[in-house]
Order: C-alpha cells, then sequence, then structure tokens
C-alpha cells in the first residue's frame, strides 16, 4: 500500500488546547495547500505557513482555493472552518469541531428543553451583563426589554465619544458597501465575534443551534454567547476604526484586525471557554475526548463494537 505523505495524524492529548489558540484567520483570494501539519497560504504577495493546530477558526472567503489535503489537515486539528461571503459578510458552511464527546450537548440539550432551566440560563447571560443588578427574578419580557435599553444607550455613548454620527443599526447582508462606515464596521466586527463563538461553542461540544434567548436558527446560541462581548470588543472598535478611516479605507480589513488584536489582549478565547462552562454546569459534565456507547432505556449505557445476541423481554425473568 502506498504510504500517504505528511505528518501522522495528530492525537486529541497532542493538539493545543482551545483557550490557547489564536483567535481566527480570514482568507480570501488565496490557494491553500498543506504541507506537514502547516497549511500553505499562496497569494499574490507570496507563500505563508500557518500551523493548523493552533487556529481557532479558519473563515474562507471569496477566491480561495482550498486543497483535499488541507481540509483532512484542518479536520484532524480541530479547527473550525467556515465559508463566508466577501470581507466575512455571511457564513455559509462550516467543518467539523475538535470534540468526539456529546457529554456537553446532552446537557445543553436538557437545560434548554426545560422552561425553568432554560430561563436559569438565560439569566445568567443577563446577569453577566448587569453584574451590578439581580437579575434573578426578571421575566424574560423583562429582560429583553432591560438588554434593549442597554445597548441602545452604549451605541448613543460610543456615538457622542467617536463623533461618529448615529441613525441606527442597518446594513444589508448582499452589499457591505451599502452601509454607513460604522455600520460596516459593526459587520465585520460582529462577523468575527460570530466566527469565534462558534469555534469555541463546538470545539467544546456545544450545539450552535439550541439558544436560550435566541431560537428557532441553526447559529440561535451563537448570537446568545457573541452578544456577551459586543459591548466590551465588537462596538467600540467599529465606532473607533470608523472615526480614523476615510472613503479609501478598507474598513471591513481594519475592523478585522483590530477585533483580532482585541481577542489576543483581551484574551477572549480563554473568557469563552470559562463563560461557556459557567453558563452550561460544566463543570457536573465529565470530560470525555471519544467514548461512544449504546443507549438503553432501561440498562443504560452499554459497550459500542460488542454483537449483542438476539434479547426477548422474557430473558430478564
Amino acid at each position: 500500500m502506498k504510504k500517504i505523505p505528511g505528518a501522522k495524524k495528530p492525537e486529541l492529548t497532542e493538539l493545543g488546547r482551545v483557550s490557547d489558540r489564536i483567535s481566527f484567520l480570514y482568507l480570501e483570494h488565496a490557494k491553500l495547500n498543506r504541507r506537514d501539519s502547516a497549511i500553505t497560504v499562496i497569494d499574490d504577495r507570496g507563500e505563508v505557513f500557518v500551523p493548523a493546530a493552533m487556529i481557532n477558526v479558519l473563515m474562507l472567503g471569496p477566491g480561495v482555493d482550498i486543497t483535499h489535503r488541507a481540509m483532512e489537515l484542518l479536520g484532524d486539528t480541530g479547527t473550525s472552518v467556515l465559508w463566508v461571503g466577501e470581507r466575512g459578510v455571511r457564513q455559509y458552511a462550516h467543518g467539523r469541531a475538535l470534540t468526539h464527546s456529546s457529554r456537553l450537548l446532552e446537557t445543553q440539550a436538557k437545560l434548554v428543553s426545560n422552561v425553568r432551566s432554560r430561563v436559569a440560563v438565560a439569566r445568567k447571560m443577563y446577569q453577566m451583563r448587569f453584574p451590578n443588578e439581580d437579575v434573578s427574578d426578571l421575566t424574560m419580557q423583562a429582560l429583553r426589554g432591560k438588554e434593549g435599553s442597554r445597548v441602545r444607550r452604549i451605541y448613543r455613548d460610543w456615538s457622542t465619544r467617536s463623533g461618529v454620527e448615529w441613525s441606527g443599526r442597518e446594513y444589508d447582508p448582499e452589499d457591505f458597501n451599502a452601509g454607513t462606515p460604522v455600520n460596516q464596521a459593526l459587520t465585520a466586527a460582529h462577523q468575527a465575534l460570530y466566527g469565534l463563538s462558534y469555534s469555541v461553542i463546538c470545539a467544546l461540544g456545544a450545539s450552535p443551534g439550541l439558544g436560550f434567548v435566541h431560537t428557532g436558527h441553526d447559529l440561535a446560541f451563537v448570537y446568545d454567547f457573541a452578544d456577551l462581548y459586543k459591548a466590551e470588543v465588537t462596538i467600540p472598535i467599529a465606532f473607533t476604526i470608523a472615526a480614523e478611516s476615510n472613503e479609501d479605507d478598507d474598513i471591513g480589513r481594519k475592523t478585522r484586525l483590530a477585533v483580532r488584536d482585541a481577542f489576543v489582549d483581551g484574551k477572549i478565547v480563554k473568557r469563552m471557554v470559562k463563560d461557556l462552562k459557567f453558563l452550561l454546569n460544566a463543570d457536573e459534565v465529565t470530560e470525555e475526548t471519544d467514548l461512544l456507547n449504546l443507549w438503553d432505556d432501561k440498562l443504560g449505557l452499554q459497550k459500542n463494537g460488542v454483537s449483542y445476541r438476539e434479547f426477548k423481554d422474557n430473558d430478564q425473568e
């Protein structure tokens, strides 16, 4: 048998921890291949090598050609791959994440399927935004109203601080350039935050679709989770970039670079891992990287890979 060239597939224990990885990398108009344990990126400026195991999420924009071998490496190292539109505005597809365990996912499903536990998790999210207030008795309607007031106040405050005129959040998903500079910056910043949130959620084994505040969308929990960091990270950056930019600047690129730096400086990935575990009561979940069992309604978990004999109900008697 012909030996496949390149480095061997790494064990899960050999890979970098999610909290220690680079937040995200956005690429467009480039050719991606693999050389051993690195992704090669070739564009009109030359060739660079990117260690796949040290990236949380790789955002692939228009004009990217990627080989099967490169995708194989990204899958083996648990790097989330997002295919996005121009300047990262829309997400079209994604790849498999790091964990092979469903424990956190099962915990999330239980929490979101019970009204009381779902409201409790939602209140945790809002409590993180209002650390000096007690929201434990507020209804979801009251929480939404309180959060709406907070966000409107943040937009007004940053408009005053930056000198950037603000008339509301308006953008066209089909036309990035149609928005005002600050709305363009907000779109680019939020998309980067969504990508990183998605990567952390999936890498730890949770579902991006099982939201507690947002619902009915395959990225509902991503929107829940990302909302925890917008006021601190993406909104200030967007207004700052809009204030400093002129008509000839690539606002999308400038914003992504600023957001990337803020993710690193603020250790956002480490915080996201900690926050996600807190929200989903992950301390109660046993961490297992690769365990496959068979479910039984009476006997509990049974071993996988066993040839079981035919069973009849009266065998228990």
